[in-house]
């Protein structure tokens, strides 16, 4: 039996939460089943609305209220269609917790401060976090090299404590951490906590096909790629023959016109305003955009259906520290363990 302890930082105290875990708001994967049971055992589950319309975000936050009590979070991916629709349920559903990410969350976070709902702002950059402490923040989560999909361009070994020095409110370190020791690391260093995708995605509860569930469990940490031909930006995805391909071609028009169908579809946005709406940004934007569109459903065959070949997964470097698939309680509690055990190691060292 696993002993149970409690860990206090400021994001535990931030969030109401027992340990400083985080699930972070991944496409496919961060479902409302998989949300509640993190939260359950303690950490912050972060529902992903990317893929999600109005509707169907509004019912996935019903779904996880009534999946658990404890608090959560969800996801806007301000890039994204539609995702200033998504972010608009949110506030009007009073979500606890907020995560916004690529683009301007002042308002979000003015609007849900007003009903006493915290913000975290994902950021690769110091200036991005600069902002978004600027923006309203009440936490950053600080996004090195190592994650999956779009880590920055610096390691989070020296990206997390370059940034949590510069800012004043707390730091979740993302990227490379699957384990207590990665968490004692992460405090070291002067985060407040970790998020933990690409080891949560390889749980009992996760939603990820077990095809690619067994996959993840038998790469390793090179077996990786980051590129930003893929979807446009620098984004890490799992080494396959397929990943591969997507890389070298780059993004297709032809294919990524098709794709935008399709995802206007299933986010229910008209598709000519969404082209229109995507004109006026401006052609890189669009070009970006493009490159997303091209990607979508690549990403979705690989994390539901387990489709290697015609999928390509999103995975951290973390995969290579991936051997088990306990249930999230099971893990959540053996990382704050190993947690424990490495810090009092290191507190021994100290004379």
């Amino acid at each position: 039996m696993i002993k149970d302890y409690t860990m206090k930082t400021r994001i535990t105290k931030l969030l109401g939460i027992k340990y400083p875990i985080i699930l972070p708001g991944m496409s496919w994967i961060s479902t409302p089943e998989l949300v509640a049971a993190v939260s359950n055992a303690g950490g912050l589950g972060i529902l992903a609305t990317g893929p999600l319309n109005p509707d169907q975000t509004r019912k996935a936050i019903k779904r996880i209220r009534e999946l658990t009590k404890k608090p959560f979070g969800a996801g806007a991916t301000l890039l994204m269609p539609g995702a200033r629709e998504n972010a608009e349920v949110l506030l009007e559903e009073k979500v606890p917790v907020i995560n916004f990410s690529l683009g301007k969350g002042d308002w979000i976070a003015k609007r849900a401060h007003e009903y006493g709902g915290k913000v975290i702002a994902t950021v690769v950059t110091m200036k991005h976090a600069l902002a978004a402490q600027r923006a309203g923040a009440d936490a950053l989560q600080v996004t090195g090299h190592e994650a999956a999909a779009h880590g920055g361009m610096v390691t989070s070994l020296v990206l997390v404590p370059a940034i949590v020095r510069a800012v004043d409110i707390p730091v979740i370190a993302t990227g490379g951490f699957a384990d207590g020791y990665g968490l004692a690391a992460a405090l070291s260093l002067g985060a407040e906590g970790i998020a933990m995708g690409t080891r949560l995605s390889v749980t009992k509860e996760s939603p990820v096909h077990a095809k690619t569930k067994q996959a993840t469990l038998e790469m390793g940490m090179d077996d990786t790629l980051y590129s930003n031909r893929f979807d446009g930006l620098h984004c890490r995805v799992m080494k396959t023959k397929t990943s591969k391909k997507a890389i070298k071609r780059g993004m297709s028009f032809p294919r990524a016109f098709v794709a935008s169908v399709s995802i206007s579809r299933q986010l229910r946005l008209n598709w000519f305003k969404l082209l229109l709406g995507t004109m006026v940004k401006g052609p890189k934007l669009m070009i970006q955009l493009a490159h997303m569109a091209t990607a979508f459903s690549q990403i979705q065959r690989a994390t539901e259906d387990g489709d290697l070949k015609k999928g390509v997964h999103l995975i951290g470097q973390a995969q290579g520290l991936v051997t088990d698939m306990p249930t999230v309680d099971e893990l959540i509690k053996r990382t704050v363990g190993e947690a424990k055990d490495a810090l009092n190691k290191m507190n021994s060292m100290m004379k």
